[in-house]
């Protein structure tokens, strides 16, 4: 329901017939299914996704999943809100059908054919991207159609030469759709499509670059071979051209976001971590750590705890003058994931550095530590705290005031 029906139930009383039979909210797309009932278009698709098979009014069978929207319902409903401006009631938009299954097929086998010009071929590839661009729906409609793998039949079709664009707009569809393992094993499998793809991440184009990073943390993502993914994770410069990602300005924010899943992905194979500190993974993600949101500060997190379980990341984050006090600021600030992450990464860091554990007392990170063992945070949370409490003992100028603690192991950062 639009904002400003909220206080509706004092000025103005919605007609039961504009209200979805589910939600008993006002309708905003309203559709008909084979039984003659209408919905609102988001109600029934989430009764069908769910597994239910029947009219929720009903009760008949739905023998027909097709919904027709009632254009002549939508329009009374848009008529009503008008009238009722005065008690606050907003006109809802016009929405935008979802694609046809027929449509999205011919312009898949415009972009396919091999005897098609070069220009036809182009059209169909952003018709096809700019419907992507609209939807969750346009997009199923679109994965339907078996377009992940004509398009990557398009993008693979001459790895060796210069992209075109042709090439590079099925990058950019791809980069929107999660792709089967099958589909990931198409690329990881052949040195020279890995390597065109990684060579993407150094194109003048930002756009190119950042679809490409999509692609690869999918691929990275999807492949479930250890051996597969350690050879696609260390293939040569993915880590370089991920890091520039990360050091994008900020005016691109995509760029990070793209950058922090593809590193991740890339960090959870544990014998290329060190090529990651290598490339400047360590400095970027301290860099960038509190403009991240939410999910993208608990990725940079669990990466950062993931690159000081080795030597080489310890040495790099402990010389960055912030990582310390951001650590000790993130606990209990952001989620239970995040606050998990940050504590595990700082156990790692006290323990290797007696002048981390000089930063992290100084930061306040025993009073930190105390509120998150006695929080509703994770049980791994708590036991990585406790420990980390152990550790700092001779560092706490009052330890005479705090009860013994169990000596517990950290627990290990797991996939998004």
């Amino acid at each position: 329901m639009p904002a400003g029906l909220e206080p509706l139930d004092i000025g103005v009383q919605i007609p039961y017939y504009f209200r979805c039979p589910i939600s008993l909210e006002l309708m905003c797309d309203p559709v008909t299914v084979c039984t003659g009932q209408t919905y609102d278009r988001s109600s029934i698709e989430s009764w069908v996704a769910t597994g239910n098979t029947t009219c929720p009014v009903t009760r008949a069978p739905l023998t027909d999943f097709t919904l027709i929207p009632n254009h002549t319902l939508r329009r009374l409903i848009q008529e009503w809100c008008v009238a009722n401006r005065s008690f606050g009631v907003e006109r809802i938009p016009t929405p935008k059908q979802p694609a046809e299954p027929i449509l999205v097929r011919s312009l898949l086998n415009q972009a396919s054919a091999g005897s098609g010009s070069f220009s036809v071929r182009l059209s169909a590839l952003r018709r096809l991207r700019a419907l992507a661009r609209e939807s969750e729906k346009n997009r199923s409609v679109i994965a339907g159609g078996d377009a992940r793998a004509i398009l990557l039949s398009i993008v693979f079709a001459e790895a060796g030469a210069i992209p075109t664009e042709l090439n590079l707009e099925s990058i950019a569809i791809l980069s929107m759709f999660t792709l089967s393992e099958p589909e990931c094993l198409f690329v990881a499998s052949d040195s020279e499509r890995v390597s065109y793809l990684v060579n993407l991440l150094f194109h003048s184009s930002i756009d190119v670059r950042v679809n490409s990073a999509a692609l690869i943390e999918s691929i990275a993502a999807g492949l479930r071979s250890p051996e597969l993914r350690s050879q696609f994770s260390g293939a040569e410069g993915v880590f370089e051209g991920i890091v520039g990602l990360l050091n994008y300005p900020a005016a691109y924010p995509r760029a990070a976001k793209i950058g922090i899943k593809a590193l991740f992905a890339l960090c959870l194979v544990k014998q290329h971590r060190e090529r990651a500190v290598a490339a400047g993974a360590a400095e970027a993600l301290v860099d960038r750590l509190a403009e991240y949101e939410k999910c993208d500060a608990e990725r940079a997190l669990a990466t950062v705890e993931l690159l000081c379980r080795i030597p080489a990341g310890c040495a790099a984050f402990a010389v960055h003058a912030l990582t310390v006090p951001l650590l000790v600021k993130t606990i209990l600030k952001i989620s239970d994931r995040a606050t998990e992450y940050a504590a595990g990464a700082l156990l790692s860091l006290c323990s290797a550095s007696e002048r981390a554990k000089c930063e992290a007392v100084a930061a306040g990170v025993l009073t930190q530590l105390l509120l998150l063992v006695q929080s509703d945070c994770t049980e791994r949370a708590k036991r990585k705290a406790q420990t980390l409490l152990k550790s700092l003992w001779d560092s706490w100028p009052h330890h005479d005031s705090i009860a013994n603690t169990d000596d517990y192991a950290g627990s290990d950062v797991v996939p998004f």
